[in-house]
């Protein structure tokens, strides 16, 4: 699943084409997605100006005029696409998955714009699309997730409160999304690998210490990689044909059984399953 630096290269790109805008026409093919499209979903974004493309964690945001909102969340296999009309080549994709051939099966919704048309293809059908009539009732939505590590909300004084006699392990922590947005399997991984604590310890245990390193290490973690265009799983390639780069820079995540990059360090990385998912440490300086 693409997290909060894939979605953000996605926005990038996303907001470059259609910002500004008119939504001439929308065709929903299959409503049957994680959350029902919306019967009127594609009378609703008719003739709607696109003011700017945002985001929220993992979710895109589109900022229509009248103080509407689309919020879309691309799921596990979601890619959006845009086919220009006038060009022999006209498919480029923008999304988190590239898919060098495109089953129109699995196209399921289409956004017409004048020159150019967007494509929502999702062969798992766990994205989702859902439309907010005003600005009160999109933060509402919202509200039921923490801050982003990049909010001034996500500070000190609120993780310690928030570990304050907590059993969980810090990896089910970063990975809580009312807890902090944004971070899923491979960031958690690599920011604890920055910070040397192990995954499975019990975010309690963790002194002012620890828990400040977990704070500046999520967004340097972030930063590099929406820096380097994010991590190029399956070849996840942005709106200029450019892979990611941050997969390059890996420390921990999927380097099982290779030695830790930490020039002192003599320790191997080793790969457990914690919180269900596959997670990645090095056994001698996470602690």
């Amino acid at each position: 699943m693409p997290e909060l630096p894939e979605v953000e290269i996605v926005r990038q790109s996303l907001n470059k084409k259609i910002k500004g805008k008119i939504i001439k026409k929308v065709i929903v093919k299959n409503r049957n997605l994680r959350l029902k499209v919306p019967i009127n979903f594609a009378r609703l974004l008719k003739n709607k100006k696109v003011l700017k493309v945002d985001r929220f964690s993992k979710y895109l945001i589109l900022f229509l005029q009248n103080d509407n909102f689309c919020l879309i969340h691309l799921g596990m296999s979601g890619t959006i696409h845009l086919v220009n009309y006038k060009k022999k080549d006209p498919i480029t994709n923008m999304s988190f998955y590239n898919s060098p051939i495109l089953p129109k099966k699995h196209n399921h919704i289409e956004f017409y714009f004048k020159d150019f048309k967007i494509i929502y293809n999702d062969p798992r059908r766990f994205g989702f699309f859902e439309i907010f009539m005003n600005s009160d009732l999109l933060k509402k939505r919202l509200n039921i997730y923490g801050p982003e590590p990049f909010n001034s909300q996500f500070n000190l004084k609120y993780i310690i409160s928030y570990f304050k006699n907590k059993e969980k392990n810090i990896k089910n922590f970063l990975l809580d999304q009312n807890f902090v947005s944004g971070i899923g399997n491979i960031y958690a991984s690599e920011i604890l690998y920055l910070c040397k604590i192990k995954p499975d310890k019990k975010a309690k245990k963790l002194n002012k210490y620890q828990i400040k390193k977990i704070l500046d290490n999520s967004k340097k973690v972030f930063l590099n990689a929406i820096k380097q265009g994010g991590s190029t799983i399956r070849d996840f390639k942005n709106i200029s044909g450019k892979s990611g780069g941050f997969q390059k820079s890996f420390n921990v995540y999927q380097r099982a059984n290779l030695n830790c990059k930490r020039y002192y360090c003599s320790g191997i990385i080793k790969k457990k399953i914690i919180c269900k998912r596959s997670t990645f440490f090095c056994n001698s300086c996470q602690k």
